[in-house]
């Protein structure tokens, strides 16, 4: 049986020593509500506001500014509900967006408002030349880093272009703890992140609101978070949270040259051994910890069983989406053409992985792409058509 070699980090990460550490006293024998009373309850509300604290200034925030959810996809749903003008006008996301953004805003869209696209380059990014923002905007939402391609968004001259207009949300989940992340500095009026993405606890996320905005709350019921967000906050999965933001904040110049390193190492044995192969996505200037592939002749969800029966976990795109069988939304709007949509793999590393681990996975993905070429110049099979390429 194969070692097992972990190469999906963008869909999940694994929870680190620190992290586990600094949750222990809060799941063991320190329990307290934080909105309880006594002892037990102030040490819990202790702990929740020194880790909301943390959190802000790691985050360039205030602590008011923080509102603790249970991940991304709540606090962006929050977000597009809570901060959305009146109806009638205009809802306006990049089309490579993920999920937990579109699904709330196509919601809007059957419910009195019109939903406006911006579009992206063959790289990945936001089009500020073909951008539009119309006058009747009531929200804008644009990611910091797509989940899919690492491309990083010009997030603070779209921030000017709308400045004033509307309230403007950007999901940094595929970002925070991989590059350094600051509010006050984007200028957004709403800010996600995901602590599982950083080697967090999984459960656990936040929305940053700008100090005096008014959001509708989703939830009704409680006064917590001043009534933003009502529930019993969560405080070890709070204070895993701010640790491992801290972590990896502590630790970024080393964790960047580290997941530099592994790319190239990635890349460079593809292109030497696996070739040909698209990038799809910029070389450098994006998140590196993401690696979007494309091997033509290799069809993407069957390169995908082989990969994961050899060993190697890694994706077709974000795991909210991977139930689907349909090319990548991301990778249609950058204009890929479709050999490229059709085999395209998302690889996202994290500086934990040993090199000889993923030289190890490397060599099993060459080993697989190779096999399935092969198949697909091997004479007509009379059950399935030409080739092997449905077989495993």
């Amino acid at each position: 049986m194969h070692q097992p070699v972990y190469l999906d980090n963008n869909a999940t990460t694994p929870v680190i020593p620190e992290v586990w550490e600094a949750m222990r006293p809060f799941l063991g024998d320190r329990p307290g509500n934080p909105a309880s009373s006594h002892a037990f309850g102030r040490h819990a509300r202790k702990a929740l506001e020194d880790a909301r604290e943390r959190l802000a200034g790691l985050l360039g925030a205030d602590p008011d500014e923080v509102i603790f959810t249970s991940g991304a996809t709540e606090a962006n749903n929050l977000a597009i509900f809570g901060l959305r003008g009146p109806a009638p006008g205009t809802i306006v996301t990049s089309a490579i967006e993920h999920p937990s953004v579109l699904g709330p805003a196509g919601q809007l869209g059957a419910t009195g408002y019109t939903l406006s696209t911006l579009p992206v380059t063959s790289a990945g990014n936001v089009d500020l030349d073909r951008a539009d923002f119309p006058a009747d905007m009531r929200l804008v939402s644009v990611m910091l880093a797509n989940h899919e391609t690492g491309a990083v968004q010009p997030i603070e001259a779209l921030v000017e272009r709308v400045e004033g207009h509307a309230p403007f949300h950007c999901d940094t989940a595929a970002a925070a703890g991989k590059i350094p992340v600051s509010f006050h500095r984007l200028g957004v009026t709403a800010l996600t992140i995901s602590g599982h993405k950083f080697h967090g606890p999984p459960g656990i996320g936040a929305l940053l609101l700008k100090r005096g905005t008014k959001l509708r709350p989703l939830l009704w019921g409680g006064h917590q978070q001043q009534g933003r967000r009502p529930g019993s906050e969560p405080v070890a999965l709070a204070v895993g949270l701010a640790a491992a933001l801290d972590w990896c904040v502590r630790n970024f110049a080393e964790h960047a040259a580290r997941v530099l390193a592994l790319r190239k190492q990635f890349l460079d044995r593809l292109r030497a051994d696996a070739a040909p192969i698209v990038l799809n996505g910029s070389e450098t200037g994006g998140i590196p910890h993401t690696i979007n592939v494309s091997f033509p002749g290799c069809a993407a969800d069957v390169l995908l069983m082989k990969l994961d029966l050899a060993g190697v976990a890694c994706s077709t795109g974000s795991a909210c989406s991977s139930g689907s069988l349909l090319p990548s939304p991301v990778l249609r709007a950058m204009g890929a053409a479709p050999e490229v949509l059709g085999s395209a793999m998302r690889f996202s590393l994290s500086r934990l992985i040993e090199g000889d681990a993923l030289e190890e996975a490397l060599s099993r993905i060459v080993e697989c792409t190779q096999a399935l070429r092969r198949c697909d110049s091997a004479p007509a099979n009379p059950r399935f058509g030409p080739g092997c390429s449905r077989t495993i």
